[in-house]
């Protein structure tokens, strides 16, 4: 296939958007919707214009499912004047790592890709898309987001925005011409930034080398079209962008001969590389040439080198370094960064804030003599363990609910590769249990390379105790977590799909006989279990003691979540197989059947019950059922109404709040994250039963979300079971202060309807606010009311109250449910 000499174009075609745009809008929200895919939608305001532009983004899991109404991971739209809706930026299609799904397996792409194979060289940045709107406003978007972050620091998009400003000045350009000749091309420039005084990352770029990398640009189409290399190099001559180096091979053979020769050093041309983006055509899935493209990541020293950043962070800020590999030279880094850092304790801060990273490490590489790669084939040399060359003593932990489907999952896998299996609940001793189920596991390592740990082990306190009881036992054990993501936002949706797998098994499980039991007593079981739902934190203790996280999706079927596994075993740990090569589709497909049809139990228990008729006590050791009654529930009753916000954003503010304070403005904050007293969870409460009975404004408010609730909670044609805990509505919650003492600390918050027209929730409180964290377990977070009266009352200083502002527009997407008591 010769190169395009003439440009790519196509306009916009007004029914074409709109389908998409309807397939988007129909899956929108926090849960899956008609198309079996969730689609998150932000707006912003543009600056400088009157124009606002959407934002579209799903999960990275949905994008490998069929028939999406885009792939396009990076997508803005807006409303013309005329009143028709336009695409305004357009990314690549979601592209995969070789190996990582099967699009991208060797044997796949050679057989369904044509070349040139144009290799880049992957840049070592953050991505940066550039259009031009209606009214030749310039816009300058990062992945999912335009303008300002909201808080104290400058968003990628703006940093994007200085170097275009930049860049056109040294050409005597104007941003509404490069955003007209955009918009003339229906297009979008596709730039990695790469600036090391605003963000460092792996690799360096001195302020020589800094500025914005022009790699792609793409027609703004719901399917994906995109320039070739050597005109998007044209492009980047002309408007001042910096190139990005690439190659050409003609054939997949030469593509992965120099990409597996390359790997061996991780260097090209005189630098440091990650690795490759491949660009071709491919007839994979329509059966028709279209622009495709797949990546192909060096692991190491790439890896070597974050966990060197990690460890110093984790250093830093006072916690013990998590060494899981290269432990010999990531010791001798360590030793290294705090003599430096004890002789110059400014360079902590900076690298907190992610400056003099690179630094730091060359200064180490230069004290040692070596290059990463020469690091990297001393280890292989002398035998350390990577996750390259792993071949035993892998255990499985599922980390999940009932009714995911992990036991499908660990079936499968056992049929596909002989691996080994242990269930908890065959583990039948009265005493030591726990422990009892982690030797049956070390015992199925000496004859498996690989087994699966198959508990639920959803409770931190579960994964601490397998971790440390099997890493006793075998001291060399490489555990790796297989977690099925909850979000609490997508709760209703894992009830739906958990429950109907569980309801239609019947009594095929060794403790919910759902077949024979009280429908209702067992959603009362599932319920508790996902209320008392961890989530995995990979950085901090006891999930630091994985290897790796593997993250399904609890509603996918077990099809979906087995291909998941398998790809990224394949990946992380080739050598495991033993040669053997990836299981085929029929093959995975075979393996899900026989796991699904052919599985029945062997020994089952009795859920811990108690005869109400006599009194007799029957308990048998289940897998964490807590007690709960065989005979009818008592209902659980509503708790308290709050508004749920998300914890990764809450999270992220509280640590740019503090980033810059000083060390005496943050000791509370510091301490909570010391002593692991921040929440995990952040809501706003507006009504707690306690005040449900008070007259007025709180009993009337009440009984206005209870009837919402009931309402919301009742089976349907659809759905024949109840919802627990259902969403009653959506508002903005607005981060306006940090407040607190030496007890407790809270955000200040406003709440506002979520859309124009929409429900406006309101709160008894006197202060709408969001608890962060008490100062110990005896503390109960309602003392966040005590604080803020005093706080509005005397104000902070003398009092001893302490007060930060959230700058910028911090605004939040509120869930609103009913939570319930946990007994």
């Amino acid at each position: 296939m010769a190169h395009r000499s003439d440009a790519p174009y196509r306009p916009q075609d007004a029914p074409e958007v709109s389908e998409m745009l309807r397939g988007l809008e129909a899956n929108k929200g926090h849960g899956k919707g008609k198309g079996g895919f969730s689609v998150k939608m932000a707006t912003f305001d543009v600056a400088g214009s009157q124009i606002k532009v959407n934002s579209w983004r799903m999960s990275d899991w949905d994008y490998k499912k069929p028939n999406l109404p885009t792939y396009s991971r990076g997508l803005f739209t807006t409303k013309r004047q005329d009143g028709q809706r336009e695409i305004v930026i357009r990314g690549y299609d979601k592209f995969f790592n070789h190996g990582e799904v099967r699009e991208t397996e060797w044997r796949n792409v050679e057989r369904d890709t044509r070349g040139p194979y144009e290799l880049s060289v992957k840049e070592n940045g953050c991505i940066i898309f550039i259009s031009g709107l209606e009214d030749g406003t310039l816009l300058v978007c990062s992945k999912h987001s335009t303008g300002p972050r909201g808080d104290t620091e400058v968003s990628h998009a703006q940093a994007g925005e200085k170097w275009v400003d930049r860049q056109l000045a040294t050409i005597g350009r104007t941003r509404q011409q490069l955003a007209m000749k955009l918009r003339e091309m229906n297009a979008t420039a596709v730039a990695e930034l790469c600036d090391d005084e605003f963000e460092e990352h792996v690799l360096e770029y001195t302020p020589e080398a800094a500025g914005l990398y022009l790699h792609g640009i793409n027609l703004n189409l719901p399917e994906f079209a995109t320039y070739p290399h050597h005109l998007v190099d044209t492009f980047a001559e002309e408007w001042a962008f910096r190139k990005t180096m690439y190659i050409i091979k003609d054939t997949i053979e030469e593509v992965k001969t120099f990409l597996d020769t390359t790997a061996e050093t991780g260097h090209y041309a005189g630098r440091d590389t990650e690795g490759f983006v491949i660009r071709c055509q491919s007839k994979a899935n329509t059966g028709d040439w279209h622009d495709w493209f797949f990546k192909y990541k060096f692991d190491e020293p790439y890896l070597m080198y974050r966990q060197w950043r990690e460890c110093t962070k984790a250093f830093i800020a006072g916690r013990q370094p998590k060494i899981k590999k290269h432990k010999k030279i990531t010791e001798a880094y360590l030793d290294f960064a705090r003599r430096k850092l004890h002789e110059n304790p400014s360079l902590g801060k900076a690298y907190q804030a992610n400056h003099g990273i690179i630094k730091l490490r060359d200064e180490f590489l230069a004290y040692r003599g070596q290059k990463g790669s020469d690091i990297i084939r001393q280890e292989e040399q002398e035998g350390e363990v990577s996750h390259n060359n792993v071949t035993k003593n892998v255990v499985l932990v599922p980390v999940a609910t009932i009714g995911c489907g992990k036991t499908t999952v660990a079936l499968a896998l056992c049929k596909l590769f002989g691996w080994g299996h242990v269930q908890n609940d065959n583990i039948t001793v009265k005493k030591a249990k726990p422990f009892a189920f982690a030797s049956a596991c070390c015992r199925e390592l000496n004859e498996h390379p690989v087994m699966i740990a198959d508990r639920n082990n959803h409770q931190k306190r579960e994964r601490e105790q397998l971790i440390t009881d099997v890493m006793k036992i075998v001291p060399n054990a490489h555990l790796i977590c297989l977690q099925y993501v909850h979000e609490r936002s997508n709760y209703d949706d894992i009830r739906a799909a958990t429950r109907e797998r569980v309801l239609n098994r019947g009594d095929n499980h060794q403790t919910i006989q759902a077949g024979s039991k009280d429908p209702n007593f067992i959603i009362e079981i599932m319920e508790g279990f996902m209320h008392r739902f961890q989530p995995v934190e990979a950085d901090s203790h006891p999930d630091d003691g994985f290897d790796s996280v593997i993250d399904l999706d609890p509603c996918a079927d077990s099809r979906e979540n087995l291909e998941t596994v398998v790809n990224q075993l394949y990946s992380e740990y080739p050598k495991l197989f033993n040669g053997q090569d990836k299981p085929s589709a029929e093959e995975m497909d075979a393996a899900i059947h026989k796991a699904m049809n052919n599985y029945s139990v062997d020994i089952k228990h009795e859920i811990n019950s108690r005869n109400n008729n006599n009194g007799n006590k029957q308990s048998s050791s289940t897998n964490g059922t807590n007690g709960q009654s065989n005979g009818k529930q008592k209902e659980r009753k509503v708790e308290y109404f709050g508004v749920q916000v998300p914890a990764a954003r809450v999270s992220a503010v509280l640590e740019a709040v503090f980033r810059e304070a000083t060390p005496e403005t943050a000791q509370m904050y510091n301490s909570l994250r010391r002593l692991r007293r921040l929440q995990t969870e952040f809501h706003v409460t507006l009504i707690h039963r306690a005040a449900s009975g008070q007259p007025g404004k709180p009993a009337d408010l009440w009984n206005k979300l209870l009837d919402m609730h009931t309402k919301a909670v009742a089976p349907t044609e659809g759905r024949p079971f109840p919802l627990p805990e259902p969403k009653l509505g959506m508002c903005k919650v607005r981060l306006e202060r940090l407040v607190w003492d030496g007890r407790v600390m809270a955000f200040v918050v406003r709440l506002s309807p979520f859309e124009e027209g929409g429900e406006q929730f309101t709160t008894v409180n006197d202060t709408p606010h969001i608890t962060v964290g008490t100062e110990n377990p005896s503390i109960k977070p309602v003392e966040s009311n005590n604080l803020l009266t005093q706080w509005m009352q005397q104000g902070s200083g003398e009092s001893g109250i302490m007060e930060l502002a959230v700058k910028g527009n911090v605004e939040l997407e509120g869930t609103v449910r009913g939570i319930l008591q946990k007994h």
